[in-house]
C-alpha cells in the first residue's frame, strides 16, 4: 500500500465532498479501469453498496454510550449528584453507595442498546454478504460476489426472483421487448408488478449484453429520496443524448419477477440508494403528556432548591444559636471549625443529595415499560383483527400511545378510507348515450343481500371469442350448473393469483348492459364502420389507456406478502341452503326495482335499482326455475368453440382500482387487453379477432393535468390515434368537435348530455372519468415527437418541459363517453364517525373527488346530517372568498350570541373546494377560516390536493393549539399524516406508503372508533394517574427525611439506613404504578362505546391537570407530616435509637404509598393483589436479612435486628395502622364526598357497569339523552345577505339533496332541516 500525506487525504476528502454534492452526476463504466487501483478509478468519490446503520463500534462503544445517554439531563443531574458526593465537605452518604441507583439505570439502558445495535449489526452482515453478479473484464463474464462489492459503474445481472442489490439503470432484459417487472412491496408495500424497460436505442445486442461494448456517459442527479422520479441521460460517443427516467430505474430492494435475467448499470449503491435515503429509522413524537410532564419536574425542581435553601438557613441559624461548640462537631486538620454561613454554603449541597429522590429517577424507564405494555395489549385486540387480510393492528410510535385519548380533530381521507376502494363499475354514458347496466346493479344488489360472494346467484359465463353478441335464456340443467357455480367457486378454484390487488369478484365480473350489447353488436357486424364507431373506440380507450400489467395467473413467483389471507372452501350443501334462504331476498329485488321509482344514495350497505332517468327500464327475462330458484345469465353466443384457457388465465394487475374496474368492464364486453409491453398493447375485440397497438408515447397522469394518455399507431388505418382519460373539467376544456360530420343534428350536443349524465352519476356518489379521442396527423407526431425526446433527455426543468409536451398534444379531443364507478362505504362507516363526533372529535373529511360525489358520501357516512346547516363555499375570486367568510362568519357570531342558543349544539357543516380552500387558507383570511370552521363540527373539502390535506392539518393544529389525527391509506395521504400529531395508515388496495409514514396502522376505519374511544382513554388516563402518582411518591417519602432535619440541625443525617432507602424505590415500590399503568381500567370497554362522550374527559387539558399535579403535592405534604409526627410523638421522651425511630416511618410510608394506590385502582384484579401482596412481602423479607445480615454495609451504621426488635413490640403495629389511617383518610373522605355530591361522568359510567346489560342500557340511553348525546336541539340560522350577485345566498327547509346543494356559479349555500 503505497503511503500518502495527511494533506493528499485531506485534499481527497474535499474532492469527493464537492462531486457527491454537485447537481449533476457523470458516470463512466468501470470496466477499463478494473486493473487499476482504487485511486485511478472514474467514481471513486460515490459511495459503495456496503452499509452500516449501527451506531456503536466495540471498542468505542462506551464512550459513545455515555455521550449519548448524557444528552438526557436527567442523567446528567443523578450522576452529577452521585460525583458530588465524593466531596468530603458536601457528601451525605457513603460516596460508592450513592452510585449504585443511576449506575444500575444506565446500565440497563446501555444493555438495551448494545442488544439493538447488535441486532442492526446482523442484519447489515447478512444484507453486505447476499450473493450477486458483477461483470468481470478480466473473466469476461459475470462472475458471483458480494453485494458490499458492488461499486457505482458496475454491470449488475439480476434473474427472476432476485432481489436488487443497488440502484440499477436498466440496459437489457431477456425479454424481447425490453421489459423487465419488478415488485417493490419492500419498498412502498404495494403487491402489483411494475414494468420497466430498457433504455431505449442503447443496446442493440441480442440476446447477450456486451458490457464491454459500452462506452457512453451516464449523467444523473444527485441521490435523493424521491421514488417515483429520476432524471438521466445516456451521452452516447457522437454526444446523442438518450433520455432515461424512473421508468428504467430498477430500485435496490425490489424483487425481480417474471424475467429471466437483466442487466444494469449501477447508478448509486449502498447509503446513496432511494430506498436507503427513504430508510429513516424509527420516528421519535413527543407527547403532549410528556411535555407536560418535564414542566412538572421543574417544578420539583424548584420545590427541591427551596427544600435545601431552608436546610442551609436552618443549619447556619442552628450553628449561630450553639452556645459552646459541641463534642460531635468534629474540627478541621488544621484545629477549626467552619464558620456558619460557609457550614450552611456546604449543607445546601448536601440537602440536594440527600433530597435528591425528589426528582423520579426511575419516573422516565417506568413511563417505557407502561407504554411498552400498554402497545401489547392494543397490538393484540382481537377486535381489530381483520381476518379477511389477516392483519392486526400496528404501532410504530412508540411514545405517543397517551395523545390517542386527547384527540379533537380528525383528518380523514375518503377513497380506501371510508370507502372500500374496491371499484365496481356502475354506469356509462356513451356519445351522449346513458346505459345504466340494471342487470349488473341487480348483481350488486343481491352481493349486499349475500353474507359473502361465494353466494351469489348471478354469474357470467366465461365468454370465448365469437363474431356476434346475443342475450339468451337459458334452462338451469345439471349440464350448465357448473357455469351457475363458477361465481361461487371464484374464490377458491378461480382466483390462482388471489394475492393480486384489485381482483376480487366484485371487482372483476360486470354484467354487460342489453342495450349496449346490441349496440356494439351492430357495430361489429358492420365492417364500414369497424374503423370510425365511436362506441368501439370507447372501449379500446377503457382497454388502452392504463397502466395495467397482464401476466398469467399460472405464472409462479414468490409474493412478499405483508399479510396473509387463509381461505376455505364451503361445503357445497352449505352454499346451497343459503342460497335457498335468499330467494326471498332476491324476489324482493325484482319487486324493489319494479315499483320503487325513487331516488337514493348510494351505501355500502343498502341499494335500491331505481328507475333509469334517461331510458325505459330493460326488461329481465325469467331464465329457468331449480328448486324454487329464479336464475338468469347473460352470456355471448358463440359461433365456433375456441379454448378459453388463455383468457381465463389473464391476470390484470394495476397500481390503481379504477384502472382495474375498467379494463374488466372492457374485458365483458369483448375487448380483452392480452398483452402489454412498452412498445405495443395487444387487445382482443368480441369478433376474437386480436389488434397489436404499437405505444408510441405514455403521457402519464400528474396532479396538475389530472389525466393520462397514450399514443397509439391503429393496426388498422395506419393512424396515429391518442386516447385520453381523467377528470370531467380536465377533459371538457380540451375538446373539439366531437364526430359532429357523423352525427344527425339532434345528437350534437354531445359533451352537453354527457355533462348532465356526469353530474347525475356524481349525485349518486359514483367516481366519474371522461374519456376521448384525437387522431393526430403524421407530420404533428413527427415534430411533437422531437420536442418530446428533448424534454425526456432533460435535467432542468425536466417535469415542466414534460408537462407542457403533454399539453401540446392533448387539444381539440373528440368526447368518447364517460364512465361512473361506485367505491362502497367500509363496514361501520357511519356508526364511527357519529361516535367521534359524540365525543367531541370535530372530523373533516379531504377528498380529490368532485364536489357532487363527496357531498353524497358525505351524507351516507353520516358526515353530514341532514338536520345540518350545510355551508358550501365555491368561490371563483378573492374578493367573492372575502365576502362570504365575513358574512357566515357574522351570523354564527350573533347566533352564538343570542340568549335562546345557549343550551343548543351548532349542527353547522361546511363543503369547500380546492380552489376555495387555497384563498382562504391565504395569510389575510387564515384567521377568518380558522374561525368559522372552529364553529363547524364537520368540514369537508373538496378537489383537493395533497399539499393542501397537509396544509390544513398544520394550519387548525398551529392556530387552535389543539391535538389533530389524520388518517390516509394512500401514498397522497403520507403528507397529512406526516403533519398531524398522531398519523394513522390504512392497510388497503393502494399500497403501505401511508401504513409506512404512519404512527399507527389499522386494516379498517371501525377500528378507528375502538382505538380511540377506548384504548385512547385507557393509555391516557392510565398514564397521567401513574405519573401523578409517582410525583405523590417521591414526595411523600423524601419530606419524611426532611422533616427529620428539624431535629438534627438540618445537618444531612437520616434516620433510615441508606441501602433501605435505596431499596425502598428499586424493589418495594417500583413494580406496583407500573402494573397499575399497564392494567388500569377506569371504565369498561362496553361503556366507553357506548357512551362515546366519556372520551371528552381526555380532551383539553384532560385528568392532567395543573390543579390535580399540586393538589397531589399537598396530599404528599401532609401524608408525610403525619407519618413522621405521629410516631415521633408516639416515641417522644423514650429512649430509641434513630433506626429504630425510622424502621416504623420507613414500614408506615410502604403501607401509606401502596393503600394510597389501592384507593386509585378502579378495576382490580388478581395481577394487582398479587404484585401488592407481593410488595409488602418482599419489604418485610428484604429487611429482615439485610437486618440480620449486614451489619456493616453502611459504616457507621449499625442496622442489626433492629426490624426483628420492632415485629415483637405492640406498640410498633398500633402506630403503623393508626398512622396509615389518619394518613389516608383524607383523600378516602375526598373521594367519597366527590363521588356521592358531584360524581363525574366516568363516576357515573361505573355504576352502570355494575348494572346488568338490559337495565345499563336502559339507563345508557337516559343518560345520553340529559347529556345531550342523543338530541341535539337545531336552531336555524337567520340568512346571511347576499356579499355579491354572483354569489347568493339560499335557505331550503326541507332535507337537503345533492342537487340541491350544487347549483351552477353558487357560491353560498345554507341548508337547514325544520
Amino acid at each position: 500500500m503505497t503511503w500518502r500525506s495527511p494533506l493528499a487525504l485531506v485534499r481527497d476528502a474535499l474532492t469527493a465532498k464537492r462531486a457527491r454534492q454537485m447537481g449533476l452526476r457523470s458516470l463512466e463504466s468501470n470496466l477499463p479501469y478494473e486493473s487499476l487501483g482504487k485511486a485511478n478509478q472514474p467514481n471513486r468519490y460515490f459511495s459503495g453498496n456496503a452499509i452500516k446503520t449501527t451506531k456503536y463500534t466495540l471498542l468505542l462503544f462506551i464512550p459513545k454510550n455515555l455521550y449519548e445517554q448524557f444528552h438526557r439531563l436527567a442523567n446528567i443531574y443523578f450522576v452529577g449528584l452521585a460525583i458530588l458526593n465524593f466531596a468530603p465537605m458536601v457528601n451525605a452518604f457513603q460516596p460508592e453507595v450513592a452510585l449504585i441507583p443511576i449506575c444500575i439505570i444506565m446500565s440497563l439502558t446501555a444493555l438495551k442498546d448494545a442488544w439493538e445495535d447488535f441486532r442492526r449489526y446482523q442484519s447489515d452482515r447478512r444484507l453486505n454478504n447476499m450473493p450477486c453478479f458483477i461483470y468481470s473484464r478480466k473473466e469476461k463474464q459475470f462472475v458471483q460476489r458480494r453485494w458490499k462489492d458492488v461499486r457505482v459503474g458496475d454491470f449488475v445481472k439480476v434473474f427472476c426472483n432476485e432481489v436488487i442489490p443497488a440502484d440499477l439503470l436498466l440496459l437489457h432484459t431477456s425479454d424481447p421487448k425490453g421489459v423487465c417487472h419488478i415488485e417493490t412491496a419492500s419498498l412502498d408495500g404495494e403487491t402489483n408488478l411494475k414494468q420497466r424497460r430498457v433504455v431505449p436505442g442503447i443496446c442493440s445486442s441480442v440476446p447477450e449484453f456486451e458490457s464491454e461494448s459500452f462506452s457512453s456517459i451516464v449523467v444523473c442527479e444527485k441521490p435523493n429520496n424521491n421514488l417515483n422520479h429520476f432524471k438521466c441521460y445516456i451521452e452516447k460517443p457522437d454526444k446523442e443524448r438518450v433520455g432515461a427516467g424512473i421508468e428504467s430505474l430498477l430500485l435496490r430492494g425490489c424483487t425481480v419477477r417474471n424475467t429471466d435475467h437483466a442487466v444494469g448499470f449501477v447508478v448509486y449503491a449502498g447509503h446513496e440508494t432511494k430506498s436507503m435515503l427513504n430508510n429513516h429509522g424509527p420516528r421519535y413524537k413527543r407527547s403532549k403528556l410528556e411535555q407536560k410532564l418535564n414542566t412538572d419536574v421543574i417544578f420539583c425542581v424548584i420545590l427541591l432548591l427551596i427544600m435545601c435553601l431552608i436546610g442551609a438557613v436552618g443549619h447556619f441559624l442552628w450553628l449561630e444559636g450553639l452556645p459552646v461548640v459541641p463534642p460531635y462537631l468534629v474540627p478541621l486538620s488544621t484545629g477549626h471549625l467552619d464558620s456558619p454561613s460557609l457550614s450552611g454554603f456546604y449543607m445546601f449541597f448536601t440537602m440536594i443529595i440527600l433530597l435528591q429522590i425528589l426528582i423520579p429517577i426511575s419516573l422516565y424507564i417506568s413511563i417505557e415499560l407502561v407504554k411498552i405494555g400498554q402497545i401489547f395489549f392494543i397490538t393484540n385486540d382481537i377486535d381489530m383483527h381483520n381476518k379477511e387480510t389477516d392483519s392486526w393492528m400496528q404501532c410504530k410510535a412508540l411514545n405517543i400511545t397517551e395523545d390517542l385519548g386527547q384527540i379533537e380533530y380528525i383528518f380523514s381521507d375518503k377513497t380506501g378510507t371510508l370507502t372500500e376502494n374496491k371499484m365496481v363499475f356502475r354506469q356509462c354514458s356513451i356519445m351522449g348515450t346513458d346505459y345504466p347496466h340494471k342487470e349488473n346493479a341487480i348483481r350488486l344488489a343481491v352481493l349486499d343481500k349475500a353474507e359473502s360472494e361465494e353466494e351469489v346467484i348471478f354469474n357470467q359465463q366465461p365468454r370465448t371469442p365469437q363474431a356476434g353478441w346475443s342475450l339468451d335464456t337459458e334452462e338451469t340443467s345439471p349440464e350448465n350448473t357448473h357455469h351457475h357455480g363458477s361465481r361461487r367457486k371464484s374464490k377458491n378454484s378461480g382466483t390462482a393469483h388471489s394475492d393480486v390487488a384489485f381482483s376480487s369478484p366484485l371487482e372483476t365480473e360486470v354484467i354487460p348492459d342489453r342495450k349496449l350489447l346490441q349496440r356494439i353488436s351492430g357495430a361489429e357486424s358492420s365492417s364500414g364502420s369497424r374503423q370510425i364507431d365511436p362506441y368501439l373506440d370507447f372501449f379500446l380507450a377503457l382497454a388502452i389507456c392504463n397502466t395495467v400489467v397482464v401476466s398469467m395467473a399460472t405464472a409462479q413467483r414468490q409474493r412478499v406478502r405483508r399479510f396473509s389471507c387463509s381461505q376455505q372452501t364451503k361445503n357445497p350443501l352449505d352454499t346451497f341452503n343459503n342460497l335457498v334462504k335468499r330467494v326471498g331476498s332476491l324476489c324482493h329485488i325484482f319487486t324493489s326495482w319494479q315499483e320503487k321509482p325513487k331516488r337514493h344514495r348510494t351505501h355500502s350497505d343498502n341499494l335500491d335499482v331505481e328507475e333509469d332517468h334517461f331510458n325505459p327500464p330493460v326488461k329481465m327475462e325469467e331464465i329457468g326455475i331449480t328448486d324454487g330458484v329464479q336464475t338468469c345469465s347473460l352470456h355471448a353466443a358463440s359461433q365456433y368453440d375456441k379454448p378459453a384457457t388463455t383468457l381465463d388465465n389473464l391476470c390484470y394487475e394495476a397500481e390503481s382500482p379504477d384502472e382495474a374496474a375498467l379494463v374488466y368492464t372492457a374485458k365483458a364486453y369483448g375487448f380483452t387487453l392480452l398483452a402489454r409491453t412498452p412498445d405495443s398493447v395487444t387487445v382482443r375485440l368480441p369478433s376474437g379477432e386480436d389488434l397489436v397497438f404499437e405505444v408510441l408515447n405514455t403521457l402519464a397522469f400528474d396532479s396538475n393535468r389530472k389525466r393520462m394518455s397514450v399514443l397509439v399507431r391503429h393496426p388498422i388505418t395506419k393512424e396515429y390515434v391518442l386516447y385520453t382519460k381523467g377528470a370531467d373539467y380536465a377533459i371538457m376544456e380540451l375538446l373539439g368537435t366531437p364526430y359532429a360530420e357523423q352525427l344527425s343534428g339532434n345528437q350534437k350536443d354531445i359533451a352537453t348530455d354527457t355533462q348532465y349524465h356526469l353530474d347525475y352519476y356524481a349525485k349518486d356518489g359514483l367516481r366519474t372519468l371522461c374519456f376521448a379521442k384525437k387522431v393526430v396527423s403524421e407530420h404533428v407526431y413527427a415534430n411533437w415527437s422531437v420536442e418530446r425526446q428533448k424534454a425526456l433527455a432533460a435535467i432542468n426543468n425536466r417535469e415542466e418541459l414534460i408537462m407542457e409536451t403533454a399539453v401540446q398534444i392533448e387539444t381539440n379531443l373528440s368526447l368518447l363517453g364517460a364512465t361512473g364507478v361506485e367505491d362502497r362505504l367500509q363496514d361501520d362507516v357511519p356508526d364511527t364517525i357519529v361516535a367521534l363526533r359524540e365525543a367531541g372529535i370535530k372530523v373533516w373529511v379531504l377528498t380529490g373527488d368532485k364536489t357532487e360525489t363527496a357531498v353524497n358520501i358525505g351524507y351516507a357516512c353520516r358526515l353530514l346530517e341532514e338536520e345540518d346547516l350545510v355551508i358550501n363555499m365555491s368561490c371563483t375570486n378573492k374578493l367573492t372568498c372575502t365576502s362570504i367568510l365575513d358574512c357566515t362568519l357574522e351570523e354564527v357570531r350573533r347566533y352564538s350570541k343570542d340568549p335562546c342558543n345557549v343550551d343548543t349544539a351548532q349542527a353547522i357543516s361546511l363543503v369547500i373546494d380546492g380552489h376555495t380552500l387555497t384563498m382562504a387558507l391565504s395569510s389575510d383570511l387564515q384567521d377568518r377560516f380558522v374561525e368559522l370552521v372552529n364553529h363547524c363540527r364537520s368540514v369537508l373539502c373538496c378537489r383537493v390536493t395533497p399539499l393542501q390535506k397537509s396544509r390544513v392539518v398544520k394550519v387548525i393544529q398551529e392556530k387552535l393549539k389543539v391535538m389533530t389525527l389524520a388518517v390516509g391509506d394512500g401514498a397522497n395521504d403520507v403528507n397529512m399524516i406526516q403533519a398531524a400529531n398522531i398519523g394513522i395508515g390504512i392497510s388497503g388496495q393502494e399500497g403501505m406508503q401511508a401504513v409506512m409514514a404512519s404512527d399507527f396502522a389499522i386494516s379498517r376505519f371501525k377500528h378507528l372508533k375502538k382505538l380511540l374511544l377506548v384504548h385512547g382513554h385507557w393509555c391516557y388516563t392510565r398514564l397521567a394517574n401513574m405519573i401523578i402518582y409517582f410525583f405523590y411518591k417521591n414526595v411523600a417519602y423524601v419530606n419524611l427525611l426532611f422533616w427529620y432535619q428539624f431535629f438534627c440541625g438540618f445537618s444531612g443525617t437520616t434516620m433510615i439506613d441508606y441501602w433501605l432507602l435505596i431499596f425502598f424505590n428499586l424493589f418495594f415500590t417500583s413494580t406496583p404504578p407500573i402494573m397499575f399503568g399497564i392494567m388500569e381500567k377506569d371504565v369498561s370497554a362496553e361503556m366507553l362505546l357506548g357512551v362515546p362522550e366519556l372520551y371528552r374527559t381526555g380532551q383539553g387539558a384532560g385528568e392532567y391537570k395543573s390543579s390535580t399535579f399540586w393538589i397531589s403535592m399537598l396530599d404528599a405534604f401532609y401524608q408525610s407530616l403525619v407519618c413522621f409526627f405521629v410516631p415521633y410523638l408516639a416515641y417522644q421522651d423514650s429512649d430509641i435509637d434513630v433506626f429504630t425511630f425510622g424502621t416504623p416511618l420507613n414500614t408506615i410510608s410502604l403501607f401509606t404509598i401502596l393503600l394510597h394506590l389501592s384507593i386509585e385502582i378502579k378495576a382490580w384484579t388478581v395481577v394487582h393483589l398479587v404484585i401488592m401482596v407481593g410488595s409488602v412481602m418482599l419489604f418485610f423479607v428484604g429487611t429482615l436479612v439485610y437486618s440480620s445480615t449486614c451489619v456493616t454495609c453502611n459504616p457507621p451504621s449499625n442496622p442489626y435486628w433492629i426490624l426483628q426488635e420492632q415485629m415483637a413490640d405492640p406498640m410498633f403495629y398500633l402506630i403503623c395502622i393508626i398512622t396509615t389511617v389518619v394518613a389516608l383518610l383524607p383523600r378516602y373522605l375526598f373521594h367519597v364526598m366527590k363521588n356521592s355530591i358531584a360524581p363525574s361522568p366516568i363516576m357515573q359510567a361505573r355504576h352502570l357497569d355494575r348494572l346488568d346489560p338490559s337495565s345499563r342500557d336502559q339507563w345508557i340511553k337516559e343518560w345520553r339523552s340529559l347529556r345531550g348525546g342523543v338530541q341535539v336541539k337545531c336552531s336555524r340560522l337567520s340568512t346571511p345577505p347576499s356579499p355579491t350577485p354572483e354569489s347568493p345566498v339560499n335557505i331550503y327547509p326541507q332535507s337537503p339533496t345533492t342537487s340541491d346543494i350544487m347549483r351552477d356559479d353558487l357560491g353560498l349555500n345554507v341548508f337547514s332541516g325544520n
